[in-house]
């Protein structure tokens, strides 16, 4: 089986964005803060994916949905601490969003959201089976699903053909 220079590209800004998202996740649960270095790595190498796989057009757009997707999640932020009083999402996840964004665009928001929620579901609900209290006061690091609802969400796009 002959491998093209396209999917070992591919393969390589994969493998790179693993790492990155692994150090996201590592550091979120240890420190329970995601550092903008490593939005901003994140972010630009998924530009650099998007210009070289599409042109500078390709490299704009990504940069705009991102954008887009930064604004969306500041303001949903912003209204949830207006009406509860305590924040719900911390601005480095909506960074990490914005991040995402240049990676798998508008259409794959739904599915990382989707997949992020559902395993953080299945960590919360492990930890109350371990014996752990879960209240509503409860925080959990909600950068390491994220990460994991990304790369699941450009696997099924690039890979699977999904969305």
């Amino acid at each position: 089986m002959i491998i093209d220079t396209e999917t070992l590209r591919l393969l390589g800004f994969f493998a790179a964005l693993c790492l990155l998202c692994r150090a996201l996740a590592l550091i979120d649960i240890r420190r329970g803060i995601i550092p903008d270095g490593l939005n901003l790595s994140i972010a630009g190498l998924g530009l650099v994916k998007a210009v070289i796989a599409g042109g500078s057009a390709a490299g704009i757009e990504a940069a705009c949905e991102g954008a887009a997707i930064g604004l969306i999640f500041w303001l949903l932020r912003r209204l949830y601490f207006v009406l509860r009083k305590i924040q719900g999402l911390g601005l480095g996840d909506v960074k990490f969003l914005a991040a995402a964004g240049l990676w798998i665009g508008v259409a794959g928001m739904p599915t990382l959201l989707l997949i992020a929620t559902l395993t953080a579901l299945v960590a919360a609900g492990g930890l109350q089976l371990a014996g752990r209290d879960m209240t509503r006061q409860t925080s959990l690091p909600f950068g390491p699903f994220l990460a994991i609802g990304l790369l699941l969400t450009f696997v099924s796009q690039q890979f699977l053909g999904a969305l």
